[in-house]
């Protein structure tokens, strides 16, 4: 049972993937654009102008979509690596397995992107995904190592 919700969870975050890149340019800059602005608003605690809504939104538009990009795919690739773990153990072949599945989503989210109205395939997206996902299987890493052979959720005795 435990191997079929780490895998639903895999799925439902490259659905979850496959929805943002399905978004016409507009829908995706309109999402993007209200980040920006409902972020800032909050901590200036005042309402924008529209002047100042332009020069927040392009101060922040590109560090917001990438930094969504590298988000998705860390994401994705802690998902990979922790279902990879229930056939295999947590080695340099099943972090290069993990990255390359995750290389090989990118790849076809940056294809798919191409039959979207305004957006555009990007080599540059693949490889930010990618370390992305490299950067998700580390922690990862680190983290199971950090607790290997310990029993992390010992339940109490009352």
């Amino acid at each position: 049972m435990r191997k079929i919700i780490k895998l639903l969870l895999v799925i439902f975050w490259m659905g979850l993937i496959f929805s943002f890149s399905s978004d016409s340019a507009d829908i995706s800059t309109k999402k993007s654009d209200g980040v920006i602005i409902k972020t800032v608003e909050l901590f200036l605690d005042k309402d924008l102008s529209d002047k100042e809504e332009e020069k927040w939104i392009s101060s922040f538009v590109t560090p917001v979509r990438k930094g969504a990009h590298f988000f998705l795919y860390l994401i994705l690739g802690v998902l990979i690596i922790n279902f990879g773990r229930e056939f295999l153990t947590l080695d340099k072949k099943l972090i290069l397995l993990s990255v390359f599945l995750a290389f090989l989503y990118a790849c076809t989210d940056e294809i798919h992107q191409l039959f979207v109205p305004g957006r555009s395939g990007q080599i540059s997206d693949v490889i930010l995904d990618t370390l992305g996902s490299f950067t998700g299987i580390m922690i990862y890493k680190l983290i199971y190592n950090k607790f290997k052979g310990e029993k992390v959720w010992v339940k109490r005795k009352i």
